[in-house]
């Protein structure tokens, strides 16, 4: 994918569109290789990539230093970055000189969470020239709010609430909404009611493509198997194995061999 536009025209052609999230050049890499269209570097790594119980943590420097290093080696792919927690709340200078940042380093979008005081937000930037991604449900930021990571849209006053909320932030200007750990009847009802795609995360398959975090699956997060992820090879078992491997022949002498000395 090679810009924004591609997302809705993928929509109306009813091809489905993945994403993955990315933090570093050397993924980065592989993911160019790859078949996938798009990346997003999200706030989650201040939680897969330095440790924090939450992406709160996930500040601006942080955010900007993700996406530099992601666009370095990314040759082509659409990349949308996490704005971070309460930055659009700050008001428009301090929104736009974050947007600017996160630009300049190489995002070709920013995604926001939730709508509300947000969508107002939202706008200001569509109208600025900014695409923006919009993301209801489970929104990461809010999670002192939900009382943890759990899903949202299971009783009739959250469903239609996050109704209204994607049809709000159709009106503000995104060109796609993530939805995340909704029900999936909720999350292809507001598919199909709304013109721009969505992209599902524990939201079933009726949204307008997919996006996990890369670490989560490539199995490389041990004890962490929420309902809503897949893993494609045991990542964790297979670094440890090789390790332990690399640790045996060093201690039988057989590292480095004649071919790997010079």
């Amino acid at each position: 994918m090679k810009s924004i536009t591609e997302f809705q025209e993928f929509k109306q052609k009813g091809r489905p569109i993945s994403m993955v999230t990315c933090y570093d050049y050397l993924s980065a890499r592989m993911i160019s290789q790859s078949d996938i269209d798009a990346v997003l570097v999200g706030d989650s790594a201040a939680m897969v990539m330095h440790g924090f119980r939450n992406t709160v943590n996930a500040g601006l420097e942080m955010m900007e230093f993700h996406v530099s290093a992601v666009a370095r080696g990314l040759a082509g792919n659409l990349i949308v970055a996490d704005m971070p927690f309460l930055s659009h709340l700050k008001g428009k200078l301090p929104l736009m000189e974050g947007v600017d940042r996160l630009m300049k380093a190489g995002a070709n979008a920013v995604k926001i969470e939730g709508a509300g005081l947000t969508a107002k937000a939202i706008s200001y930037l569509v109208k600025s020239d900014v695409p923006v991604m919009g993301h209801l449900g489970l929104t990461p930021q809010s999670v002192n709010k939900f009382g943890g990571f759990r899903l949202q849209g299971k009783e009739n006053g959250q469903r239609t609430r996050i109704m209204e909320d994607a049809r709000i932030l159709e009106d503000a200007g995104v060109f796609a909404i993530v939805l995340e750990m909704i029900p999936a009847d909720l999350a292809g009802e507001i598919t199909r009611s709304i013109t721009v795609p969505t992209i599902g995360i524990g939201a079933g398959n009726g949204t307008s493509g997919q996006i996990l975090v890369w670490h989560d699956l490539l199995g490389m997060n041990p004890g962490f198997e929420p309902r809503f992820v897949r893993k494609y090879i045991d990542g964790a078992s297979m670094i440890k194995n090789a390790l332990n491997q690399y640790n045996a022949d060093i201690k039988a002498g057989s590292f480095p061999a004649q071919k790997e000395s010079y």
